[in-house]
């Protein structure tokens, strides 16, 4: 079982020293009470996610923050799929919704009302010269699922806050570029939404949550700065994670997660297919990759890179290849500017999501006055009877 581990569980074990005879009593008494907690603890159900330091304990600058706990909400943004996520204008009357439509919040924010048994897509456009093409309207796409054309029941271009979850390597190989890979992250998160909730994950053999979900950049700064070069490189196990992260406690809908590494996986428990289906099965956030393949040699570059692009490729995002860290800066605005200008186009399936399969997917734009387009979105999807949008009562997140 994968899973994400707090940050605070990076400290180190305090070891017990002997003490004089007159506080024997005293100390016989500590270590009796601390058998007892031992001996609870090992009763009671194991957490597949790490907890916390106890919220008391006094601030050491030289040690990670301690984390909330994932299972309550301490945003005072409600989530979107909550009844009242919006509130509610004496002056307004109630109108209902049907499933697709748009709904127009208070804070001038449109939303999609969910129906169970729609497939929504997040596509980007762009034309023959790669440039971004932000002026489509419902009627030039056409979707397919496994060769049969589908009829769009709902479609909407606008800035969307997303939840983002930002993964970055920090195992030995990447101490010489985590600063620079540090600033491009938070040139990436002032270049979007501003709304947006983002957590941070780092990650070599293991996959650290080093700051939940937020809109503070101070916070996710520090987040960031919690790495600690050592170790291999799980990959694809910090995918599958971080993936049930979003899926679990993301509060909106349009997910996205940026992969940053500098080598091939070479310590994950499942497999690079595994990670893909298990985001594909959660509904499907798009992944973009960032690969600092440059100081690789030949045999670990050319596997990092294919496992990279099958990673995005499949999940509808877009892997980069800087050739040096200076290029970095740049691609964290595009994969920005990218997340900002997508599409979102919703059908609902001709085969009955009952048959619990996987579906493959192909859309397709036709806009004259651009010339050729390309449609950039998952590949597929695994069918199963849908459940409401998850709320934010889930206490783990894990594979």
């Amino acid at each position: 079982m994968l899973a994400l581990a707090y940050s605070s569980m990076r400290l180190r074990s305090a070891t017990i020293s002997r003490t004089f005879w007159s506080i024997n009593m005293v100390a016989l008494m500590l270590v009796s009470y601390g058998e007892a907690l031992v001996l609870a603890q090992s009763q009671s159900p194991q957490s597949t996610l790490e907890q916390p330091a106890m919220p008391g304990a006094r601030y050491n600058p030289t040690h990670p923050e301690t984390q909330l706990p994932l299972d309550v909400d301490h945003d005072p943004i409600p989530s979107l799929d909550s009844e009242d996520a919006s509130p509610v204008s004496a002056s307004l009357p109630l109108t209902p919704v049907k499933p697709g439509e748009m709904q127009k919040r208070s804070d001038g924010v449109y939303t999609m009302h969910e129906d169970v048994d729609e497939v929504l897509l997040t596509c980007a456009v762009v034309d023959e010269k790669g440039r971004l093409v932000t002026d489509l309207t419902q009627g030039d796409f056409r979707v397919w699922e496994d060769g049969v054309p589908q009829t769009t029941s709902s479609f909407l271009h606008q800035d969307q806050p997303v939840s983002l979850g930002i993964l970055v390597d920090e195992s030995g190989s990447m101490l010489d570029k985590r600063a620079a890979v540090n600033t491009a992250a938070l040139e990436l998160l002032r270049a979007s939404n501003p709304l947006d909730k983002t957590f941070i994950v780092n990650f070599s053999d293991r996959a650290f949550l080093d700051q939940g979900f937020t809109s503070n950049i101070d916070e996710l700064n520090r987040g960031l700065a919690h790495y600690d070069a050592k170790g291999t490189t799980a990959l694809y196990d910090a995918v599958a994670a971080s993936a049930s992260e979003l899926s679990n406690h993301g509060k909106f809908p349009k997910q996205i997660l940026l992969v940053i590494t500098d080598g091939a996986d070479n310590a994950s428990r499942i497999s690079l297919e595994e990670a893909i289906r298990r985001v594909q099965s959660l509904g499907g956030p798009v992944v973009y990759t960032i690969g600092l393949l440059f100081g690789a040699d030949k045999d670990e570059s050319e596997r990092a890179r294919a496992a990279l692009q099958k990673l995005s490729q499949e999940t509808g995002g877009i892997a980069y290849f800087p050739r040096s860290l200076e290029d970095v800066d740049s691609i964290a605005t595009e994969v920005a500017r990218d997340i900002r200008d997508q599409y979102t186009i919703g059908y609902r399936a001709t085969s009955p999501p009952n048959l619990e399969s996987y579906r493959v997917v192909r859309v397709e734009a036709n806009a004259p006055k651009h010339g050729k387009l390309l449609v950039r979105t998952r590949k597929g999807y695994y069918a199963k009877k849908p459940a409401k949008f998850p709320a934010q009562t889930v206490k783990e997140a894990s594979l």
